[in-house]
């Protein structure tokens, strides 16, 4: 049903699906999910993600690390003859953990109330394909091992996606509306890329931004009310990006990192007490 997530690499010009009007079909189609009251911002938003990149790789001896089991004697011979130890049952592994630290960031109350998003079927739909763009887009740096394991990734994404899709309350023609689903995480991913290059106006990745996650009608135009917003959210995205060029190849495929945290970053700015 899905195509790999490599081919998402195309011109801009030739995507030409009405992305937005597409969504809204799918939104109005389920029955109205619990809405959380809009919460003004937590903080100045013009003073955060300002930060130097970093690596996002989780120290040697953080608790949230994911190590390979290492089973020794007869029961390591058995492992080996079912092939828990081949390359791609350790890939599969290794992008169900990259996959949970996804959706942790993306699942965490505070980066809606920071961002003032209503929590949404589309805002979280969003922000997930935002947050797999920055591995996807990291992970395709590694040749052919990182698109590989970007398949493996993507397949994860998309059963998570169709039981989030199924608990919305989409039930009847469920094959229809992934398939309208995977259009548009391909029109992001290809928005996101063209507006993120050296040679895009300096504006371009801001609007982008507005119009994938903020806009509720697919217009170009950013409110004027929530801009500060989309402007934090499009300097976190910028970062994050940074940051994860800056992570290892080990970590990235183990999942051995941490997308950078809203809690610590507004601590170090705003001295809030979260």
């Amino acid at each position: 049903m899905f195509r790999t997530w490599s081919k998402a690499i195309i011109p801009l010009s030739k995507f030409r699906l009405p992305l937005h009007q597409t969504y809204a079909r799918v939104a109005a189609a389920a029955p109205a999910p619990t809405i959380e009251d809009k919460v003004q911002p937590l903080v100045n938003l013009d003073k955060l993600f300002w930060s130097k990149p970093c690596s996002l790789v989780l120290p040697p001896d953080s608790p949230l690390r994911v190590d390979e089991p290492d089973y020794q004697g007869f029961k390591r011979f058995m492992l080996k003859l079912m092939l828990f130890y081949s390359k791609q049952s350790k890939s599969i592994r290794g992008a169900n953990v990259v996959y949970k630290r996804i959706v942790s960031q993306v699942d965490k109350p505070l980066i809606y109330e920071v961002f003032n998003l209503e929590k949404t079927f589309k805002t979280t739909f969003s922000l997930l394909v935002l947050h797999m763009w920055f591995y996807l887009r990291r992970i395709k740096q590694e040749g052919n091992d990182g698109v590989e394991f970007g398949q493996y990734l993507y397949e994860i994404y998309n059963h998570d996606v169709e039981l989030r899709v199924s608990k919305a309350g989409v039930n009847l023609l469920l094959i229809k509306w992934m398939k309208e689903l995977e259009k548009i995480f391909y029109g992001n991913i290809v928005a996101y890329d063209a507006a993120i290059l050296q040679e895009a106006k300096p504006g371009d990745f801001a609007t982008v931004i507005w119009r994938n996650i903020f806009s509720d009608d697919g217009s170009s135009t950013p409110d004027e009310a929530a801009w500060q917003s989309v402007q934090a959210l499009a300097r976190y995205a910028r970062r994050e990006v940074s940051c994860m060029t800056l992570t290892d190849k080990e970590a990235l495929l183990s999942g051995n990192f941490m997308f950078t945290s809203l809690k610590h970053e507004i601590k170090s700015k705003e001295g809030h007490q979260l």
